[in-house]
Order: C-alpha cells, then sequence, then structure tokens
C-alpha cells in the first residue's frame, strides 16, 4: 500500500470516526511521511485534543511544526510533550523530543523523577484489584489473562485496562475492514499489530 493510498483509507476512517484519535493519528503520520506538515498538524492537533496523554503525537506534531517554520509552536509542543512522555515512561519519544528542544538551543523541563518512568513497567495492582492503565492513566481492573499469546499480549495483559482494551476490540474491526487487512496475510496481520500498539500506546 503507498503512501498516498494509505492517505486516502485513514481520512476515511477519521473522516467516518470524528473522535478515532487513532484514525487522526494514522493520517497525520502518513500526512507527515508525504512531506505535507500542514495537513499532518491538523490531525496530530485532533488526536492531542482527544487525547493530551499522546506522547507519540506530541513528536510528530512537533516535527510538523518545525517543517513549517513555526519554531516557537514547536517548542511549545515539545516542552509539553516531553513532560507527558517522561511522566508515562515513553522512552524513544521522550528521547527524541529532547534531541529536537536542545537542537532548538531549549533546556529541557524538569520533571517529577519520582514518577517518570513508572508507567513503562507492568501496571501496579492495588489492593482492590485495578491497576494504572498505560494508556488512559486511571485506575481501572485488570484483564483475567493475557488477551492472545507472544510478547504483545503479555505487554497488553501487564499495561491494559480491560476497558481500554474493549476499546480496541472495537477499534482492531475498524482497521480491519478500513484498510482490508488479510491477518492470515504475516504483513497484515504485522500492520495490524503497528495499529494496536499505538492505539494502546505500548
Amino acid at each position: 500500500m503507498d503512501i498516498n493510498e494509505q492517505i486516502t483509507r485513514f481520512q476515511t476512517m477519521a473522516e467516518a470516526d470524528p473522535n478515532n484519535e487513532l484514525g487522526h493519528y494514522s493520517l497525520g503520520k502518513a500526512l507527515l511521511e508525504a512531506n505535507r506538515p500542514e495537513e499532518a498538524a491538523d490531525s496530530l492537533e485532533r488526536v492531542l485534543q482527544l487525547n493530551g496523554r499522546y506522547s507519540k503525537a506530541y513528536e510528530l506534531l512537533a516535527a510538523a511544526q518545525v517543517r513549517m517554520s513555526q519554531e516557537a509552536a514547536a517548542i511549545g509542543t515539545l516542552k509539553k510533550g516531553y513532560v507527558v512522555a517522561a511522566e508515562r515512561g515513553d522512552v524513544m519519544p521522550k528521547e527524541a523530543m529532547a534531541k529536537t528542544l536542545l537542537e532548538l538551543g531549549q533546556q529541557l523541563p524538569e520533571v517529577d523523577t519520582a514518577v517518570a518512568g513508572d508507567s513503562d513497567t507492568s501496571g501496579s495492582t492495588s489492593g482492590d484489584g485495578t491497576f494504572q492503565c498505560r494508556r488512559c492513566g486511571q485506575a481501572e481492573s485488570r484483564m483475567e489473562e493475557a488477551p492472545f499469546k507472544g510478547d504483545l499480549g503479555a505487554q497488553v495483559y501487564a499495561k491494559i485496562c480491560t476497558r481500554c482494551w474493549q476499546e480496541w476490540v472495537g477499534m482492531g474491526t475498524k482497521v480491519i475492514n478500513e484498510l482490508g487487512l488479510p491477518l492470515a496475510d504475516p504483513k497484515a496481520q504485522e500492520m495490524y499489530d503497528q495499529h494496536m500498539s499505538e492505539f494502546l500506546q505500548l
């Protein structure tokens, strides 16, 4: 699937459901890859309106703003995104945004080292059976078991609450239908897993 076909399909997803953060994120990412930063920025800003904890969206939005020569806006996005990534334990987006901030001559924002990185490990379970979900950041009920086998299934079980997983089940059906993914094809399964990881912010 070439980049223009991806853009068309992601546009369909986003337009069909304006609250589909994955659709907007995937569209923004594809538009950025196609060197269409103005449109990419619109999609990525919508992602952050829907979910202000989506650290990778901050990283990509700042990249789009840099390409548009909007340095001041990019710095603001990077600083906010850096703090979010640090709080969530999102190492790769945090390091990428730190690199860009330093290249722009900025100091890195201070973060609470007591909580930074905590979300990158398994959720901490409380006495009532709830734990802090990596995606929503809330104390929610944990799944009774891993939803499927393998390393990715183990990550989902360790970090994602039952409610967010159920949201993905519905979203995953949309991904399969909108992108026409035959999951018997390993490449299609890989694309499906990528969208799952992006939606659940693993």
